[in-house]
């Protein structure tokens, strides 16, 4: 049983490079030769049985909605004006007469055979990221992507997990934050907040005020019960005011036959992250509570004790 703490701050580097993750961009064709150099790694993703354009249940699906025939040809097309990877690596000195960075081939190898798996996808605005930590001992690697045509590979120590995980939660600069109408704790039946969204979808926000007046259990603000009128409002702009989500899959890896999965949920409105925690008191309910990008490593560490893992020090 590994320990991993995410909770308290890394110790401060001895050098300036010790507190850096090392970081390359490598098209797709490029991470592909990386990974047959370094044994022939499977990547954390799917791709064609041609090993080009990436097919249903593949990169293209983890990237959002599947692409429609013009935009296949378009990231077919993309593809075939990228250089030959194999000259493009030796180029950067990444591939040398005696190999391929080590250090690089460390990081593919790491993707492939980790103990811990964490599986991010973040969508903010226009902009959707596929990401893929992968922990062992006292290392971790992380490939990343919004196109499915560049990749960001990175490998940095343990303790700077941390704050590589605070990159996953900045807000685009073009998502502009304001005032929210969702308390900054928000605790709903889940039935009710299901059904309301059910009925935004629809067109029918009518129907919002008769959902919350029928419903069972009780909306609160703050700890506070709110009247029907509040209520209504909050759950409406709950699902109104939505601009992205982020959901993260925890994984233990190892040769246990199943391995149990742990999820992390935020959901994007008008005044940042909220957080969505599903639980159990007098029925199903859910918390929608306001966070801080910083606090991802916070709430990541009891889901890594739920898949198997001890969270350390807290």
């Amino acid at each position: 049983m590994v320990t991993i703490d995410l909770t308290t701050p890394p110790a401060p580097p001895t050098t300036f490079l010790d507190g850096m993750a090392r970081r390359l961009a490598l098209t797709l064709p490029e991470l592909r030769v990386v990974a047959d150099l370094a044994g022939g790694a499977p990547l954390p993703f799917d791709l064609a049985d041609d090993g080009s354009v990436p097919g249903r249940g593949s990169l293209s699906g983890r990237l959002g909605q599947s692409r429609g025939s013009v935009e296949d040809s378009a990231y077919t097309d993309a593809l075939g004006t990228l250089h030959d990877p194999h000259d493009t690596l030796r180029r950067r000195g990444l591939v040398g007469d005696d190999g391929p960075d080590a250090g690089l081939v460390g990081a593919v190898g790491l993707l492939a055979t980790p103990r811990l798996a964490l599986d991010i996808d973040v969508a903010a605005g226009a902009t959707q990221v596929k990401a893929w930590h992968r922990q062992d001992g006292g290392a971790v690697a992380s490939l990343s992507t919004c196109d499915g045509i560049v990749f960001e590979l990175a490998w940095f120590p343990v303790e700077q997990w941390t704050t590589e995980l605070a990159r996953v939660t900045a807000v685009p600069e073009d998502l502009r934050l304001a005032a929210s109408h969702v308390p900054a704790l928000l605790d709903v039946p889940y039935a009710l907040a299901d059904s309301v969204g059910e009925a935004l979808r629809s067109g029918r926000s009518d129907l919002v005020p008769v959902l919350v007046g029928q419903g069972e259990g009780t909306v609160l603000g703050d700890g506070a019960e709110l009247g029907d009128a509040d209520a209504a409002a909050a759950l409406s702009a709950v699902h109104s005011e939505s601009r992205g989500r982020l959901r993260i899959l925890a994984a233990e890896v190892s040769e246990r036959a199943t391995a149990s999965v742990g999820v992390v949920s935020w959901v994007l409105l008008k005044d940042g992250w909220h957080s969505l925690t599903p639980h159990h008191d007098d029925g199903a309910r859910v918390a929608i509570a306001r966070v801080d990008p910083d606090d991802l490593a916070t709430e990541l560490a009891p889901v890594l004790a739920q898949v198997g893992l001890r969270e350390g020090t807290t």
